[in-house]
């Protein structure tokens, strides 16, 4: 990789990282092209991103970044996960984790935030973004449901008294 290349690299890198809420650090040892492809494939479906790094690259990358402060992390065989959801990526690299040994949660960082091992796995146990939005959404409508329901009811009852007056009077 020659410079230019490096430096089109960090430049990307730091762009993305500029617009992302979350990253997670992992180290990644012994994992297999096959086992990489499904969990790029499982960030992807989530909304967010996996990049096996070169450290001293991801330093330049950070610098000036709100993840500035996570550089002494990147030590040994690298990876970041990184999204703009503030819990998708902790929430696919700690399931991701869990079920594979040659995947470790380092650390990480929420917005201006350091995150140790524990605090992304911590972060990865919240609802999601649109999970939160739908819990909203659902809370906003309950009242307006009872709200109809009840006005609706009176005439009903309404119509329901009439009818049984209508019957009455047909029998009789």
């Amino acid at each position: 990789m020659d410079r230019s290349q490096k430096q089109d690299l960090v430049t990307s890198l730091q762009q993305a990282l500029s617009e992302t809420a979350c990253v997670v650090i992992t180290h990644q040892t012994g994992m297999t092209v096959e086992e990489v492809t499904d969990l790029r494939r499982q960030m992807r479906a989530a909304g967010a991103s996996f990049k096996v790094t070169k450290n001293r690259l991801a330093r330049r990358a950070l610098a000036g970044t709100k993840f500035e402060r996570l550089s002494p992390m990147f030590t040994g065989p690298t990876a970041i996960a990184f999204s703009r959801d503030p819990v998708a990526a902790a929430k696919v690299a700690v399931e991701f984790a869990n079920k594979n040994d040659k995947l470790r949660i380092v650390g990480g960082g929420l917005n201006e935030q350091q995150l140790d091992a524990e605090g992304v796995k911590s972060l990865a146990t919240l609802p999601s973004l649109d999970q939160l939005r739908a819990k909203l959404l659902g809370l906003l409508q309950t009242p307006a449901t009872r709200i109809a329901a009840v006005l609706q009811a009176p005439g009903g009852q309404i119509a329901r008294v009439l009818q049984a007056h209508a019957k009455k009077g047909e029998a009789a």
